[in-house]
């Protein structure tokens, strides 16, 4: 008799509770509204496990729908509850007049917007690529009348993080600009690179993507898999690292801006070169800007947005 009961309770069980793994659906939690076009979105995401900080700037008329561009900010950020692309990129001035929603997600500084294996000390649950690629687009295009046209748009870490999610989401984005980044996370030195930027901040780099050798350091290497770019819009920009037109007596921490943000830009240079050849290889056509001065930093990502703005607003028909 006990059996009859065990496996009466067993199949209730199948029927009414969620398979395990079952895909749910992120939804919005609540809303903050800053302006009547500025809006902080609070997602729900059962990917990260927690309730997400998304900001959303709405066009003037909104009669109509419209493409999206996903905004994503570097390693490290200015203020936790705001993506840096507002706090410090004039975005909000720059979009101002264009047709166009634009996503800023907040609290991925450091996490280069993958899904990492396991979740951390510092940072908790990350799953950003799941998020951003799945998660949030049918979400926030049913709730601001997005069109399904997207670009991704990236500083630095976010340039990697932009260029690795465009060629692993299909046709999810249109169009590329990536702005002083570097691309290979398989090499020796690559790899070297990304584990210890994740590692200034406590966190531990295995948590990432593995162990020195696990193949999902190969999986997420831009130049590996660079064919996923074909018919893309893609705008890429680095400079030399040499003091630029933003350099001036006027600049805060200028010191730390020359020579760190110097050496820096520099090595986004040869990376972003090393990035075009391989695309040239490929026959896979590209807008580059190379600078011949300039630093890593942000007024120099603010003109980029501006200069690269053609190369996103035409794959999106703006």
């Amino acid at each position: 008799m006990k059996w009859f009961v065990l496996i009466a309770v067993l199949l209730a069980a199948s029927v009414t509770a969620p398979r395990a793994g079952a895909e749910q659906t992120a939804r919005v939690d609540h809303i903050v509204t800053v302006t009547d076009r500025r809006l902080q979105v609070f997602v729900d995401s059962p990917a990260m496990g927690r309730i997400v900080q998304v900001d959303v700037l709405l066009p003037q008329q909104r009669r109509t729908a419209r493409p999206t561009v996903y905004l994503l900010e570097g390693i490290d950020s200015a203020r936790p509850d705001q993506n840096d692309w507002t706090a410090q990129g004039g975005a909000v001035d720059f979009f101002a007049d264009k047709d166009v929603n634009v996503v800023l997600p907040v609290g991925g500084a450091g996490s280069y917007y993958t899904d990492w294996q396991r979740d951390d000390p510092v940072h908790g649950r990350q799953r950003w690529e799941t998020l951003l690629t799945r998660e949030l687009p049918p979400l926030l295009d049913a709730r601001f009348r997005g069109d399904g046209r997207n670009a991704v748009v990236g500083v630095s870490m976010g340039a990697q993080a932009a260029v690795m999610l465009a060629e692993r989401s299909g046709g999810l984005f249109r169009a590329v600009a990536a702005l002083s980044g570097c691309y290979a996370t398989s090499d020796a030195v690559g790899q070297a690179e990304l584990r210890y930027i994740i590692s200034t901040d406590g966190s531990d780099p295995d948590d990432m993507w593995g162990t020195v050798t696990d193949p999902d350091w190969a999986a997420h290497d831009v130049p590996a898999h660079a064919a996923g770019l074909a018919g893309k819009s893609l705008y890429f920009y680095a400079a030399t690292g040499f003091p630029g037109i933003h350099e001036n007596l006027g600049t805060p921490d200028l010191p730390d801006v020359i020579i760190e943000g110097g050496a820096i830009e520099s090595g986004a240079r040869l990376c972003t070169e090393a990035l075009r050849q391989r695309l040239q290889d490929l026959g896979i056509a590209a807008t580059y800007d190379f600078a011949p001065a300039g630093t890593h930093s942000w007024p120099y990502w603010q003109d980029q947005l501006a200069a690269g703005w053609p190369v996103i607003a035409g794959a999106l028909g703006r």
